[in-house]
């Protein structure tokens, strides 16, 4: 038995099976009994280098074990680490955790984990992921290591010294032309998905802000009153109409920023596919009696319940297919297409940023600014002029 220092720490190393186990003395307990943290290796020299970081981890408060895996502290960062976190965020998480990191790295042991081994688990990735999908998944691990390190289970995150590559190019968002977009609004008259469409399209408002629009926020001007009143009071029998864009389908329903906070007058063509709209949903409640849930949504199922996203998606590409401008089309495309559209009828940048709710005119994506007053009614007025006379167009072209 060979006694040797380990820093502050006197440790013993002794021969043991085929190889070597070293003792750290860690002076008595409460109990009065010997305490010390053990390690074993093949030869001395590795059972030393074990012996190192035993005590650097001693010094540092940390306790982490040689079998915590890199799949533990995933899986453990996944049911502790995405309270308050939306369930289609958490269930997109989940699915890229266990299909991406806990399959190909799960297995190696958190505490031997090698920046060059994240390096090659992204690399290995890179080709098949995009840009945008890799930086999520390695966000996992980065998350899942800071957890264990707050728990004292590892000392450092080697994920965090790592840069995530660049993937494969994602499909670009694009947007509908003027007929193609005539097109769809055609398609969409059969649809339940309507006014859903009419609106997005013509306002550019968010499939989210779309899906948590309710009735009370959809709002005429009422002459006799000078001022705006929901249509669930008001009614329809009014020239102009808007929407509040104040909350959206996310947790806490608040939209994407507070900045994204903004009221907008919709166009003629909106107000009248809401107000069939309107109308319709009345007949669906009546059909569902006692199994309707009252949510007072614009949007919403048979039963009145918040619609799901990926039906939303789904009923958009029969849409475009019946319009026969494909199926490679989502929703959010909508938003596009109206940015597209008021851009191509000369309205200034920094009016489209405000109709989408953007701070500033940088590829309207920067920062997003409160416009809760003035009403933004420009949109509405070219809607009005690009829309209007979809009708006669219709009557020439038979």
């Amino acid at each position: 038995m060979a006694k040797i220092l380990i820093g502050k720490y006197e440790a013993t190393i002794y021969p043991e099976g085929n190889g070597y186990t070293g003792a750290i003395s860690l002076g008595f307990g409460p109990d009065g009994k010997r305490q010390r943290l053990k390690r074993k290796g093949r030869t001395k020299a590795e059972l030393k280098i074990k012996l190192i970081e035993a005590a650097k981890e001693l010094e540092a408060g940390v306790k982490s074990s040689d079998t915590y895996t890199v799949r533990e502290a995933v899986e453990d960062w996944l049911a502790k680490g995405l309270k308050g976190r939306s369930e289609g965020t958490v269930s997109k998480l989940t699915i890229l955790a266990r299909k991406h990191v806990i399959p190909l790295i799960g297995k190696v042991k958190l505490k031997r984990l090698t920046a060059d081994q994240v390096d090659a688990w992204l690399e290995g990735l890179a080709g098949h992921l995009s840009t945008r999908t890799l930086g999520e998944v390695h966000a996992i691990l980065k998350r899942a290591t800071r957890q264990a390190q707050a728990r004292d289970l590892v000392m450092r995150n080697v994920a965090e010294l790592v840069q995530t590559p660049t993937g494969k190019e994602g499909r670009p968002s694009k947007a509908l032309t003027q007929e193609q977009a005539d097109a769809v609004l055609e398609a969409a008259e059969a649809s339940p998905l309507h006014a859903y469409v009419v609106l997005s399209l013509t306002t550019g408002i968010r499939t989210e802000e779309a899906r948590a629009l309710r009735w009370d926020h959809v709002v005429a001007w009422d002459k006799t009153a000078k001022g705006w009143r929901p249509v669930t009071e008001a009614g329809f029998k009014h020239e102009r109409f808007a929407i509040y864009v104040w909350r959206a389908e996310r947790v806490g329903g608040d939209t994407k920023t507070r900045k994204s906070r903004r009221t907008l007058e919709i166009p003629k063509l909106a107000a009248e596919a809401l107000r069939q709209h309107h109308t319709r949903q009345a007949a669906v409640r009546l059909s569902a009696g006692d199994a309707w849930q009252e949510h007072g949504l614009v949007f919403c199922t048979s039963v009145g319940t918040p619609l799901d996203a990926h039906n939303v998606r789904r009923s958009f590409r029969s849409i475009t297919r019946q319009a026969k401008v494909g199926e490679d089309w989502t929703p959010r495309e909508l938003r596009h297409s109206f940015v597209s559209i008021m851009s191509a009828n000369d309205v200034p940048l920094e009016t489209i940023a405000d109709l989408v709710g953007h701070a500033g005119t940088r590829v309207t994506e920067a920062v997003y600014r409160k416009q809760l007053k003035p009403v933004i009614t420009k949109g509405a007025e070219t809607m009005n002029a690009v829309f209007g006379d979809r009708k006669r167009r219709k009557r020439k072209s038979a």
